[in-house]
């Protein structure tokens, strides 16, 4: 168990072309962001009334956005959904769910999690064994998880959340992958428990994150301080807009994860060929062990590629997507240069 005590700014993510250009002045461009979980094969934008960007986001609007997550994420009933300008946004709204007590967090995940926390007054600790989570007063649990994609199951998660119940402790779920995942592990049809809050993200399996559009499932009463904590007009009304069609469109999500599926067959041929070991991943992104991976980092980079990497995790890198016919054969190119020079 590792007491975490850093708060501050937020924490350095990817997606980051300005620090990218910064690090590699003399990159070819475009640059190929490859440094996030973000689909590279965006949701088609529906055509939008100029009125929505003109007036205030109506309660009808918002109320069908919060029945099409319902329905997606096979919450109980939209009663059970907070729409939210994005999930990052909420981090802090959930971790004040309890007052300043012991926060447990199952690392390595999202550094936001424990940042938020101790932000919201907790005592952080960032612990490798999920049973440890029941000795805390908020837990938090990343599933599928950030960067390494594990799974947890549903059974496993729901001892937890009723471990905490018993003593008044709440366990937050991060599903922002979870569109991607095995849906029978998911914990959004167990919202109304009373203890669990899963979150959702919309830009990530959509490929919109610049809509900023994320979900909170929890029990009404829950949904209700959250709500009050947001305020009127959480969300954009054109963001609703988007998020009702996306998440209602059965087809396109259904077409979308296999299309990711062999787009991540393809990354996985490419990434096994330079001597990397692949440890973890979802269809939207792959985490390598390599000895190598600093060197890799700045080839990719001088390369015009952008790809995550790790701090405390120094032989760990991590690759989204490339989203075109270009891209795709930029890294295969940079990445059969690198074996060449190696």
């Amino acid at each position: 168990m590792t007491l975490y005590s850093g708060a501050g700014e937020p924490l350095l993510h990817g997606g980051d072309l300005t620090a990218a250009r910064r690090l590699f002045p003399g990159a070819p461009e475009p640059f190929i962001d490859l440094s996030t979980g973000i689909n590279p094969f965006s949701y088609p934008l529906p055509q939008l009334p100029p009125e929505l960007f003109a007036r205030l986001p109506d309660v009808a609007g918002l109320h069908a956005l919060a029945t099409a997550a319902a329905r997606a994420y096979a919450a109980p009933s939209p009663a059970h959904v907070v729409p939210a300008p994005g999930t990052q946004i909420l981090l802090p709204l959930v971790a004040g769910l309890k007052s300043p007590a012991r926060a447990a967090i199952l690392a390595p995940t999202y550094a936001e999690h424990a940042r938020t926390a101790l932000i919201a007054g907790h005592t952080v600790s960032e612990v490798s064994d999920i049973a440890a989570l029941a000795d805390a007063d908020l837990a938090v649990v990343t599933n599928p998880n950030n960067p390494d994609g594990r799974i947890f199951a549903r059974t496993e998660l729901l001892a937890v959340a009723k471990a905490l119940r018993a003593r008044g402790g709440v366990l937050i779920v991060d599903e922002a992958f979870m569109d991607v995942g095995p849906p029978a592990e998911s914990l959004a049809p167990d919202a109304g428990c009373g203890n669990v809050v899963v979150l959702r993200s919309f830009g990530k399996f959509f490929g919109l994150a610049g809509v900023r559009l994320g979900f909170a499932l929890a029990a009404p009463p829950l949904v209700e301080r959250l709500r009050s904590r947001l305020g009127p007009w959480p969300v954009s009304g054109p963001a609703i807009a988007i998020g009702t069609a996306a998440l209602s469109d059965q087809a396109w999500i259904a077409a979308t994860r296999d299309r990711l599926g062999e787009a991540t067959k393809r990354l996985d041929g490419i990434l096994t060929r330079t001597g990397g070991r692949i440890i973890g991943g979802t269809s939207l992104f792959r985490l390598i062990e390599t000895d190598a991976a600093s060197v890799l980092f700045q080839h990719l980079g001088r390369a015009g590629i952008f790809v995550r990497r790790f701090g405390e995790r120094a032989l760990w890198l991590r690759f989204g997507l490339p989203g075109s016919t270009a891209a795709w054969r930029r890294l295969e190119e940079a990445m059969a240069e690198f074996r060449a020079d190696r």
